[in-house]
């Protein structure tokens, strides 16, 4: 998937400056996309440069004028399109702490374990923040009557899928420190005369 359908879809929610788009891309499409604004800011000049987006000039008095983001019909139906596309294959995981947890048994134990000590810590905040995304979306209704009422259903499917991402790394780096600990242990064990 390129960035642009990413950004695309972010600008579904409406007119944003670059910098709104890069402050609501981590709130809007995190859970499942990742850029740097540098990357975004990139993607926008080349998306207006090909008419799917358009951008106006807004004057702002003691700060420097901004532009603001618009999708335009052009890119509206790009994203037709794309979403018509049958997906050439599921998404491949690329971890580089799996890489350093397959090899531990000829490593230190101890800079593995803190890594995934530092996996669940910014899973737990990520989580935290995406349950109080939630319950801004829900606004005090139920699952069942946010789907019957609201306008756009996706940023609501997606942030459940990126919740669920985050508690299976939960759940994983649970196993993983009570593992490694257990394995360290045994192998000190069998090292020692």
């Amino acid at each position: 998937m390129a960035l642009r359908n990413a950004v695309m879809a972010a600008l579904l929610e409406g007119e944003a400056s670059g910098y709104d788009l890069a402050k609501g891309f981590e709130a809007s499409v995190a859970n499942f996309w990742m850029a740097t604004p540098q990357q975004l800011y990139r993607e926008l000049e080349r998306m207006e440069s090909d008419g799917l987006v358009s951008a106006r000039v807004v004057e702002q008095e003691r700060r420097p004028n901004k532009r603001l983001f618009s999708l335009t019909e052009a890119g509206r139906e790009v994203l037709r399109a794309y979403i018509a596309e049958v997906p050439a294959k599921p998404t491949a995981i690329r971890d580089e702490l799996m890489v350093k947890v397959q090899c531990v048994d000829i490593g230190d134990a101890d800079a593995v374990r803190a890594a995934v000590v530092e996996r669940v810590e910014r899973s737990t905040a990520k989580l935290a923040r995406y349950e109080r995304m939630r319950e801004r979306m829900l606004a005090g209704r139920t699952e069942d009557e946010y789907f019957a009422e609201a306008d756009r259903i996706g940023p609501y499917l997606t942030l459940l899928g990126g919740m669920a991402f985050e508690r299976s790394n939960l759940q994983w780096g649970e196993i993983a420190l009570k593992r490694l600990p257990q394995r360290h242990r045994s192998a000190n064990a069998v090292d020692e005369p």
